[in-house]
């Protein structure tokens, strides 16, 4: 038996469906999403089975691009969740078939609500293409299925439906990558749009000598700052010089090396620092990989160290450089 075949005929059935939907979309689809922009309360997605599967998801690609929505299972609207259906609302009804038992039984109740209900199935005659007031044709030639049972290719098409819905509902809205970003402020779209150097820093316990300390004190302070790295700051408290382990290895090779040199004798004078708090984190993170750097001190507008930000803790947060 050749499974690579099998698979490429499924892939190659499912493709010729999307290709024929693409080509039969006609004004209902029109009219379907100009329902949903009428609509002032919430978008309800329902279904059943392989139907309620599909539902749900494009319920939540609806939630996340704007259009408020949530699924509501037949079954529960029936035995009480029907009450979370409100005037204002537009129903949205999936049913290949169109005559799912617990879906047929609530259409009645829908339309003493008096709200739309855009109905998308693959039967014209039946009970959902009758109470629909927009209907939306999701009729396939065949499953994938070798039995032609399976829903397969009917609920990839229908997927694929609802997803040309929320596009089309983004582009009508004037949707942007801010606005997704909102939606998903833990996601990593939403961490490079919000989140912000203030977020990330570290403000605590920073590891800062004076100018004239010792090498052996300034290394004691590096190591219990668990940063690699020492700032430091001159007699008015203003960030001067950062040594860093690595400016301690090159030290250990100069012939004028001693402990009780001042640190900032090895020290790297004048580096990059940041004071702008406000700045994107996944910017911040592109400072620190042009600058090859590990660590990017945070200063106030007088250069007193307020912060420091680890790229460390930016990989570890997921932020990522644009």
């Amino acid at each position: 038996m050749d499974l690579i075949k099998i698979a490429q005929e499924t892939f190659q059935t499912e493709a010729e469906a999307l290709q024929t939907m693409a080509a039969r979309l006609d004004r209902s689809f029109l009219d379907a999403i100009e329902v949903i922009l009428a609509t002032k309360g919430k978008l309800i997605v329902t279904g059943v089975g392989k139907s309620g599967l599909v539902g749900a998801k494009m319920a939540a690609t609806f939630a996340s691009t704007g259009t408020s929505s949530f699924f509501l299972h037949p079954t529960e609207a029936l035995h009480g969740d029907l009450g979370m259906i409100g005037k204002e609302d537009t129903l949205l009804a999936i049913s290949s078939s169109g005559e799912s038992e617990e879906l047929t039984k609530i259409l009645p109740h829908i339309k003493r609500f008096d709200i739309p209900l855009i109905g998308l199935t693959g039967n014209a005659d039946s009970s959902l293409a009758h109470y629909a007031d927009v209907w939306i044709d999701i009729s396939v030639e065949k499953e994938a299925c070798p039995l032609n049972v399976a829903p397969t290719t009917s609920t990839t098409l229908t997927m694929a439906l609802g997803d040309a819905m929320a596009v089309a509902l983004m582009k009508q809205r004037g949707f942007k990558q801010e606005d997704f970003a909102s939606f998903h402020p833990g996601g990593t779209l939403g961490k490079k749009l919000f989140v912000k150097i203030k977020d990330l820093m570290r403000t605590k316990s920073l590891p800062i000598i004076k100018s004239d300390t010792p090498l052996q004190e300034a290394i004691v302070a590096m190591s219990e700052g668990k940063l690699g790295t020492v700032l430091i700051i001159d007699e008015h408290d203003r960030f001067t010089a950062l040594l860093s382990d690595g400016d301690l290895r090159r030290a250990l090779m100069r012939e004028d090396f001693s402990m009780e040199q001042p640190a900032i004798t090895y020290a790297t004078q004048h580096p990059k620092s940041y004071s702008n708090t406000e700045l994107l984190a996944s910017e911040a993170l592109e400072i620190i990989e042009n600058e090859r750097i590990q660590l990017l001190p945070i200063t106030d507008e007088t250069k007193k160290i307020i912060g420091v930000l680890h790229i460390h803790d930016l990989v570890n947060a997921g932020i990522k450089s644009r």
